[in-house]
């Protein structure tokens, strides 16, 4: 027990400035796992609002609660549809990294078995700038399908000018 005689001073002073609050489980090798996923969603959600605060976004999202409460993957693009930040639970998900995905665009994730009505539902959204929630076979990095639930939506600068598009996704039944 020497060894993790100070595991909850060291918790705590991580956590004293962080928006959660955490304590740790009997089995320390659970709570291990489940500090390390804490400590990257709060790593994505604060390059999130650095990314917001940076391209001046109109309004603040509900970062907060589809990262650390949903566990949502979140992917923002450039308004070509450049992927410019991916969650790092992306990898979960469907097998990819981040910085695999960052310069590519979503469709990526398509494949035969992605229903092309609803892609053209979710590209008429984005074109008239309306959010949109949609469930779409998206295939992971090894081929395999998978059913993604996305809700996205344009992000406006304080100007009202289109800045961005977020989706916040998450693999469903």
């Amino acid at each position: 027990m020497e060894n993790t005689r100070f595991y909850d001073e060291a918790v705590s002073n991580f956590y004293s400035d962080k928006e959660i609050n955490g304590s740790p489980l009997i089995a320390l090798d659970i709570y291990a796992q489940h500090f390390g996923r804490v400590c990257k969603n709060l790593n994505d959600l604060k390059n999130l609002n650095d990314l917001a605060k940076n391209e001046k976004w109109e309004r603040s999202l509900p970062l907060r609660t589809e990262i650390l409460d949903k566990e949502h993957v979140v992917v923002v693009t450039d308004t070509d549809l450049n992927i410019v930040y991916a969650t790092q639970n992306m990898h979960q998900m469907n097998g990819y990294m981040p910085n695999e995905v960052l310069g590519k665009k979503p469709n990526m994730f398509q494949g035969e078995a992605t229903c092309r009505k609803t892609t053209k539902l979710v590209s008429q959204a984005i074109k008239d700038l309306k959010p949109f929630e949609v469930t779409l076979v998206n295939y992971r990095k090894n081929g395999s399908t998978y059913n993604c639930k996305i809700k996205g939506a344009p992000v406006f600068d304080i100007t009202g000018k289109v800045v961005n598009f977020i989706a916040f996704e998450k693999e469903v039944a």
